[in-house]
């Protein structure tokens, strides 16, 4: 009788679990889910950069706060909504998964735009208007607490929001895709192409429209279009959801590293092999099998070969059935490997930081230039200030093509390269050209501020003369940004494929930081001794030119920096037989459950 109640149960359980397997089982739709997927990453990005896009000018025209005050929670805000995708990659590949951290992110990101658009709206939540010389002046009246605490709440929102979508949006879409099937493996390259010209069609049309009926027709409208936005994206996203694949949570990939160097340092006092070869040493160490379809191994290295000893194997740490006894005490050359590719690779990303942090004043400083530059284009249509970074966007966007479809094919007949140059070439050009951007901003300050103390505190100076500088970060973005990604996704693991996604963005996260935290020193050590400061309320009592040529000078000495690192640095290499591993993979995955690649290309 026990015997039956004990089967009856485990079929029970059997019934219980069919669902779950259903679904990881689920054959992908491949185009069937794009225009949801697409169509709701391209409303989320229009809404939400709609309104970071033009952050400053919102804080000093309509809130009336100070613009080195702007200037500063511009930065903070930017770098934290960077920051925030790392937290949000955690919990999906964790916890939660892609779809549901999607759908997370975009109610919160729904709430903190709605959460502006009221401040905009109600008059309780808006400080009065104030003109443009009381600002100067600095007369205007301070929002209130109440007010700042509105205002703070939503873009706390929106960070949260940001942080859920960005490294989901592009990884989920790729989940879509059976990529042991040829047919579906041409869909998916035709997907990124989709996937960046609708973001890019977003950020352009955000930049554009979006910024001039703020600035020109009405804070409230202009911040009302991108809550219908957001709105309709949510709408959009969860009309696919009968058709989406869901591939369910692996596992933190931090816990791996983590065990690779508790178990390294327990074993310090041990000896490895002592074999000269590195590949008889990786014969004599614990070597399993990987796990799954989409983790190709890695072969064992020399470089940090300290780790190495947390896979010696002693008596007792291996199960009958060949698995590690304690994960915290031995671990596989696999871990290992992996654990050296993210030391290998954050030395690089930090150089990327003050690249960025030329980039980063293009939503920040430039703008202020703006205000006091003759924005018109012709008698009767005036450019907004926050469009004119739009130049940059626009740059970046013209060139990509230029490098990818005539620069490559001539330098590959150089180098013998299939990308032209290498990777860590790419963004060392990047690297060149951003001090390089930072040079001509300060040449033209010169000029505008000499223009504007001669006509009383406007430049007669058409705002194009901002063009240089901003084409030159467009170029720097294409060379250093576009090759972080394709570093990250080439040079991660394979299941590390989302904390990729979030790194660059971590990296643009420290470059707001390290703005922040430079424009605070720079004003308050310039201001030393009575002098007036680099950085003042009113830019043309300052020496912004000098803050310019500042970090130039720091962008030239981290370049040097990056020579060193990519000095050192070993690109990641698979054993001889991934190949063929790859193709045993994909037809094993044919019978059993679907593992998704989640890669992205380049932009």
């Amino acid at each position: 009788m026990a015997a039956g109640e004990e089967g009856g149960q485990a079929r029970q359980i059997d019934r219980a679990r069919e669902p779950a397997v259903a679904a990881r089982r689920r054959k992908p739709q491949g185009w069937k889910c794009m225009p949801f997927i697409i169509a709701n990453e391209t409303f989320e990005k229009a809404a939400s950069f709609g309104v970071a896009a033009n952050l400053t000018t919102y804080l000093v025209k309509r809130f009336s706060i100070g613009q080195l005050q702007a200037t500063n929670i511009t930065n903070i805000f930017f770098a934290t909504l960077n920051l925030t995708p790392l937290l949000g990659a955690f919990i999906s590949d964790s916890y939660l998964g892609r779809f549901k951290t999607l759908a997370y992110g975009c109610f919160a990101t729904l709430l903190g735009i709605l959460g502006v658009t009221l401040t905009a709206s109600l008059p309780a939540l808006k400080p009065a208007i104030c003109n443009q010389t009381s600002q100067l002046g600095g007369h205007c009246n301070s929002p209130s607490t109440l007010q700042l605490g509105v205002l703070y709440l939503s873009l706390g929102l929106l960070t949260i929001g940001g942080g859920a979508i960005r490294p989901c949006s592009l990884p989920f879409g790729v989940d879509q895709f059976d990529q042991t099937d040829e047919k579906s493996r041409k869909g998916l390259n035709s997907y990124y192409n989709w996937y960046y010209a609708t973001s890019t069609a977003a950020l352009v049309f955000s930049m554009t429209v979006l910024i001039y009926i703020q600035t020109n027709i009405s804070w409230a409208i202009g911040f009302g279009i991108p809550t219908f936005f957001m709105f309709f994206a949510i709408i959009i996203f969860f009309a696919g959801a009968r058709f989406y694949v869901h591939v369910p949570p692996e596992g933190s990939i931090f816990t791996g590293i983590a065990q690779v160097f508790v178990a390294s340092f327990k074993k310090r006092g041990l000896n490895l092999p002592c074999s000269r070869d590195i590949s008889e040493q990786e014969l004599m160490l614990y070597n399993p099998p990987t796990r799954g379809i989409r983790i190709f191994r890695l072969p064992l290295t020399s470089q940090f070969r300290f780790l190495n000893k947390g896979a010696i194997m002693r008596d007792g740490d291996i199960n009958d059935d060949g698995s590690a006894r304690n994960s915290w005490e031995l671990c596989s050359i696999q871990q290992i490997e992996e654990a050296k590719c993210l030391i290998r690779i954050v030395p690089i990303c930090f150089s990327g930081i003050l690249c960025f942090v030329a980039l980063a004043q293009q939503f920040t400083f430039i703008i202020l230039q703006a205000f006091t530059m003759d924005c018109h284009l012709g008698p009767h249509f005036e450019i907004p200030a926050g469009s004119v970074t739009s130049i940059s966007l626009i740059a970046l966007t013209v060139f990509i093509p230029i490098y990818d479809q005539i620069m490559v094919p001539l330098v590959r007949k150089l180098t013998g390269l299939e990308g032209g140059i290498t990777l860590l070439q790419r963004q060392g050009v990047g690297l060149v050209i951003s001090p390089i951007s930072m040079v001509v901003a300060g040449l033209v300050e010169h000029k505008r501020r000499d223009s504007a103390l001669s006509n009383g505190g406007i430049s007669s100076m058409t705002v194009l003369w901002l063009a240089p500088q901003l084409v030159l970060m467009g170029i720097a973005e294409a060379f250093n940004a576009v090759g972080q990604i394709e570093f990250y996704n080439k040079q991660f693991p394979e299941h590390m494929q989302t904390l990729a996604g979030s790194l660059l963005f971590c990296t643009i996260a420290g470059a707001n930081y390290v703005s922040t935290a430079l424009a605070k020193i720079t004003t308050k050590v310039t201001a030393r001794n009575g002098n007036t400061s680099w950085l003042t309320e009113n830019i043309n009592n300052g020496k912004l030119d000098y803050y310019y040529y500042f970090i130039a000078i720091l962008g030239v000495l981290n370049f040097f920096y990056f020579l060193v690192c990519s000095h050192y640095y070993q690109y990641k290499v698979m054993s001889f037989h991934a190949e063929e591993s790859i193709k045993t993979h994909a037809k094993e995955a044919a019978a059993t459950e679907i593992e998704i690649v989640t890669s992205a290309p380049s932009k």
